[in-house]
């Protein structure tokens, strides 16, 4: 079914004037992105034309979704907001915190039993104010909004990095934190520095092992995790229109790794194929008549380096299967050097567990590539070396692979199926192993493959790859092995090679269901009770933060120098955390327990100046927190790098962190930290980081004349009795400073809906 069409209409109505007065403000032509961009400005019909990567914007986006660990925060803001009901189309997806451990059915059903509280509550908050609920085992928040809710043309955020995979079908998706998404569903504009833009042009056409997988595992090579900070990804060519919309998802869901705002492809027939067979024709036929304003402009593609900011070419032709890793997603190995690294690098070489599916890859065109090659272990007789999961992107996909028996063919060849859920990719993973901190790899077609993300083994050497190339190295149990060149010894004693995998791009007698999952909003929800349980371990109604006292923040200790890569996944953990998402005071024991004290080398380990001892960053910050004592939060270069979750910035907010001061920020955490009303600043000179020591007390000065564009200055009182001061940097505007001014956004809404 096609949801929300008197919407989508209405934005397709306002194109044509819209793209017109955005060509009139920039005298340029335009690419696909800033037609969106333009066609989305809150304020309606572009008066003037903006900065890039200069210009605060505000936008009107046309929808929000959320997956079931960040709405219940998320929805938790929206309740003290005081609207009635939501001002757009919105959705919840519970597809997180069902844990992989047995197989679907029972992994499900346990779910379902251990999460009632927050389902129960997800799904009467729904029913009040109006969101779509999509139950557990409907399937992963991102196939599920592509298969039901993307449409070509639109805006959408979502909390959840990987909400760019509706990027395939031609809408730009952003991820956010849950105060972005409670903004907008209480009807205020959305805040977003208006992007730079990022081109690639894609030639020639996918054979052979090479899947669209590829080529995003390329273009993390070339741009590494940071290299789209603050910019938009935007695919063209005739390359691009090769590719199969879910393919194009997958290219846009990964584009979370390097760092983009989000990445996006143009309307074309592919598209157009994908949205007739998910029973959306009247989107498809709305889109045609307007196909014009959905891609970019000729006079754009023509001559690309006039119109972005940075260009890449690559040729499909000739582009060769990747696998990237370990640790970190841009780390890319074309398939022909790989074995060699594997051995170089001293890689555990034995594949100890293989696992396809997720958001980023889970589509039906992915299933059948990949029963493909588990088709040929079975007819080729070879014995599957490496555990090997499946994990179905939603029930449509899942029932209908089934139905067409792709689902017996892995069983056959010694797979298992599992929930159509995050699982393994965000740590929600019962691994089967008889040592959890054995030095290991495996190999998986997720998108992140960060140190204990998966297993919460820092040992787990994590691969990511196709999963058709999964696949064949789950069959092969050895990462030195070359699924395109090398063969495998069978049961009777044979060399055999796989052939090319072969996969079916649309499900030929069509996409089928039984039930999809998804429960409608009451007609009235103003009856409906949301209640939580004050002695709920798992749910906890939001107190107000505290607003800035208008002075100068003095006498601040130091928490925590975080060294190195300092993720989201480090500030705040998944996995077994998941559980506390909707209660802040509970989850806030897993604050910063990943990152690594620069002083000593351990995580979870932090001098206590109040008593001299070493012990966790959760609890030495309690301790000053109940003393009075505000603290600051040291980090590295990209901090806050991964997941969208925003609660690695109100976890620091609600302990009484009062500030991070960082080399430079991921995007996503920046806004989270802003929103939230805390003090998110960065070395204006990189090497002054190297000035803090650990028994240092700070002041931070200039916030009573706190203004954009103004440094501030941070003094650190050394326990020798000497000095240091230098300049930092900041990116908040006049608005964001109201937000630190007040205590955070949802302070100025709350007053905003009051009055």
């Amino acid at each position: 079914m096609a949801f929300d069409l008197d919407m989508i209409k209405k934005v397709y109505d306002r194109y044509s004037t819209r793209t017109a007065a955005a060509r009139k403000a920039t005298g340029k032509h335009l690419t696909l992105t800033e037609k969106i961009l333009y066609a989305h400005l809150s304020e309606g019909d572009a008066q003037t034309a903006f900065g890039r990567g200069v210009d605060y914007v505000d936008f009107a986006p046309d929808r929000v979704a959320m997956q079931d660990a960040t709405a219940q925060m998320a929805l938790l803001q929206f309740m003290q907001a005081g609207r009635p009901q939501v001002a757009v189309p919105s959705t919840v997806h519970c597809d997180h915190l069902i844990q992989a451990k047995i197989g679907a059915a029972e992994d499900l059903s346990t779910a379902k039993d251990v999460n009632k509280e927050v389902y129960d509550f997800l799904a009467s908050v729904s029913d009040k104010y109006g969101l779509g609920f999509w139950k557990p085992g409907a399937g992963i928040i991102h196939q599920v909004v592509l298969e039901n809710y993307a449409f070509p043309g639109g805006m959408m955020i979502g909390t959840d990095s990987h909400t760019p995979n509706a990027g395939g079908l031609g809408m730009i998706a952003i991820g956010v934190g849950g105060a972005d998404a409670c903004d907008v569903m209480a009807g205020l504009p959305w805040e977003l520095k208006f992007p730079k833009l990022i081109g690639v042009k894609l030639t020639g056409k996918l054979s052979g092992w090479t899947s669209a997988k590829d080529v995003i595992l390329k273009v993390a090579g070339i741009l590494t995790v940071k290299g789209g900070t603050g910019a938009i990804v935007e695919y063209f060519g005739e390359g691009a229109q090769s590719l199969s919309a879910t393919g194009k998802g997958t290219i846009c869901n990964m584009g979370a790794e390097i760092g983009a705002t989000t990445s996006i492809f143009g309307y074309d027939e592919k598209a157009a194929i994908y949205l007739k067979g998910t029973k959306r024709e009247a989107i498809a036929a709305m889109a045609d008549a307007i196909k014009e304003h959905l891609t970019g402009d000729p006079e754009v593609y023509a001559n690309p380096e006039q119109y972005f900011d940075q260009v890449i070419e690559i040729n499909l032709t000739e582009l060769e299967p990747h696998v990237n890793g370990p640790f970190t997603p841009d780390l890319a190995w074309p398939i022909s050097k790989f074995a060699k690294a594997v051995k170089e690098n001293n890689w555990p070489a034995t594949l100890e567990v293989g696992l396809i599916g997720s958001c980023t890859n889970s589509s039906y065109e992915d299933i059948t590539r990949s029963a493909s090659i588990a088709k040929q272990a079975i007819d080729k007789h070879l014995k599957t070396k490496a555990e090997f999961t499946i994990t179905p992107g939603s029930e449509l996909v899942r029932y209908t692979v089934e139905r067409d028996g792709y689902l017996g063919t892995f069983e056959s060849m010694g797979g298992v199926v599992l929930a159509n859920a995050c699982g393994p990719c965000i740590g929600q993973w019962a691994r089967h192993t008889d040592d959890p901190t054995r030095k290991n790899s495996i190999i998986t077609s997720f998108n992140r493959n960060f140190a204990k993300r998966q297993d919460g083994n820092p040992n787990t050497h994590a691969f990511v790859a196709s999963p058709e190339i999964v696949t064949a190295f789950a069959i092969a149990g050895d990462l030195t092995f070359n699924p395109l060149t090398d063969t495998l010894t069978n049961e009777k004693g044979e060399q055999v090679k796989f052939d090319e995998p072969v996969g079916i791009e649309m499900p030929i007698k069509g996409y089928a269901v039984e039930d999809a999952g998804y429960q409608a909003p009451a007609e009235d929800g103003s009856s409906v009770d949301v209640k939580v349980d004050p002695k709920s371990s798992r749910l906890q109604l939001l107190d107000p933060f505290t607003p800035w006292e208008g002075t100068d923040i003095t006498g601040l200790k130091l928490l925590i120098k975080a060294k190195g890569k300092c993720t989201t996944d480090h500030i705040s953990m998944a996995g077994p955390w998941l559980k506390f998402r909707g209660h802040l005071d509970n989850i806030s024991n897993n604050m910063l327990i990943g990152a690594i004290n620069y002083f000593n080398g351990a995580a979870d380990s932090v001098k206590n100046e109040l008593t001299g001892e070493y012990g966790p960053v959760p609890a030495t910050q309690r301790d000053y927190k109940a003393h009075g004592i505000g603290t600051i939060v040291v980090g590295d270069e990209n901090y806050g790098e991964g997941s969208s979750r925003e609660h690695a910035a109100m976890e620091p907010r609600h302990l009484g962190v009062r500030a991070i001061l960082v080399k430079s920020f991921a995007r996503i955490h920046e806004t989270n930290l802003k929103i939230q009303g805390m003090l998110g600043i960065t070395f204006a000179d990189p090497a002054d980081y190297e000035k803090i020591q650990e028994d240092d007390t700070i002041d931070i000065t200039g916030l009573t004349h706190f203004a954009p564009g103004k440094q501030l200055i941070v003094m650190l009182h050394h326990k020798d009795g000497s000095l240091d001061s230098f300049a930092v940097n900041h990116t908040y505007n006049a608005q964001q400073i109201e937000w630190f001014k007040a205590g955070g956004a949802l302070n100025i809404i709350r007053r905003q809906m009051a009055s």
